[in-house]
């Protein structure tokens, strides 16, 4: 390299030799036409056009000229450069082109071919119900929130006042899941209920709280005419100030209007929820049940449990609130005379048909 205080001597700086920038292109435009595809021409641009390029370290060089030298080194640099990047433009359209013409031969459909217009398949019936559900709330202000289906202990059990000993946190109700170790860990399980989407809404949001959990539950049960071990839920919380049990069961009573029928006919009995107090059981009348008009129970209902409230760190003093949850599969079948649930999960897509949902 040369200093501002040598004789100038182009040969002395290699790199900015009108030879050696001529040999730079050469080889650009040699390795760029050697590249089969977009992929291969990126691969070797750096070597080229990079920072380490030779025309890029024959550029840093000028700055060591004496100033009478330096701007024909910097027009033959720049030519050179432009050179390179010219060479790879062009051999970059080629392969661009290259691969749009393959794309169009590869993906060629011959719309002269007789076309099956049948419908494939058909949108699930619980599926549509489940969104229809959503509309409703999210009509009267509620707000749809979802949560995972793998849940911890606390979420499930715990924080809705489910104590170490309650029934439902036995082995035939609930599915714990395995750790790592193979062990079968007592703080991890498919959730039983989308209660514990209530629970983080409540620790996630301020009061006033006003949203809807729908989603997909797990439980011990064998399938059979009115179970299954895999099931789909709706469940509701309002937390506000000043929120009783006329605001549950008038919420309640427009719900089962909406989904079963303008004149359906409901009642409430008194139950028994942990995470509740009081709580109740809610009915529906069927006069079309296949062994004869009766009472359905639709689902449980109650006012959140001021343990729950504190739980969460709501103060139950100055709020209250009301939850419920609904069964979707339950819901068709009041709504649709399905009696028997296996219908639903069967994967026979006639069942999906019935409903007028094809796609």
């Amino acid at each position: 390299m040369t200093y501002r205080n040598d004789p100038y001597d182009p040969k002395q700086v290699a790199l900015l030799d009108p030879a050696a920038l001529e040999q730079a292109v050469v080889e650009a435009e040699k390795s760029f036409a050697e590249a089969v595809d977009l992929d291969a021409l990126a691969a070797v641009k750096h070597l080229h056009l990079g920072d380490r390029a030779p025309v890029s370290l024959a550029r840093r060089e000028i700055g060591a000229l004496p100033p009478a030298a330096k701007a024909d080194a910097g027009k033959n640099v720049n030519q050179a450069r432009q050179a390179v990047q010219a060479a790879f433009d062009a051999r970059r359209a080629v392969l661009e082109a290259e691969r749009a013409a393959r794309v169009l031969r590869e993906e060629t459909v011959d719309v002269t071919l007789p076309v099956d217009r049948r419908a494939q398949g058909a949108r699930h019936p619980l599926t549509v119900l489940g969104e229809q559900v959503e509309d409703l709330f999210t009509g009267m202000g509620y707000e749809i929130a979802e949560g995972p289906e793998v849940e911890s202990s606390w979420y499930n059990f715990d924080a809705l006042n489910m104590g170490p000993d309650h029934p439902a946190r036995q082995m035939m109700d609930t599915f714990y899941l395995k750790t790592a170790a193979g062990q079968v860990s007592k703080d991890l399980v498919l959730r039983t209920h989308t209660s514990p989407v209530q629970v983080r809404s409540m620790l996630d949001r301020e009061p006033p709280i006003y949203v809807v959990c729908p989603g997909r539950v797990y439980r011990t049960d064998e399938l059979d005419a009115t179970h299954t071990p895999v099931f789909h839920q709706v469940e509701g919380l309002v937390v506000d100030k000043g929120i009783t049990m006329r605001h549950m069961r008038g919420t309640l009573e427009h719900f089962a209007r909406e989904m079963i029928g303008a004149d359906i006919v409901t009642r409430m009995r008194p139950s028994y929820f942990p995470f509740t107090e009081p709580s109740a059981e809610l009915d529906l009348w069927w006069p079309d049940h296949r062994d004869g008009p009766r009472w359905i129970e639709w689902g449980g209902c109650g006012m959140v449990n001021p343990r729950v409230l504190r739980a969460c760190g709501i103060d139950p003093d100055v709020y209250t609130g009301f939850a419920f949850g609904m069964g979707i599969e339950r819901t068709l079948m009041l709504r649709s005379g399905v009696t028997d649930m296996r219908h639903m999960v069967e994967g026979d897509v006639r069942f999906a048909r019935a409903y007028g949902m094809e796609v």
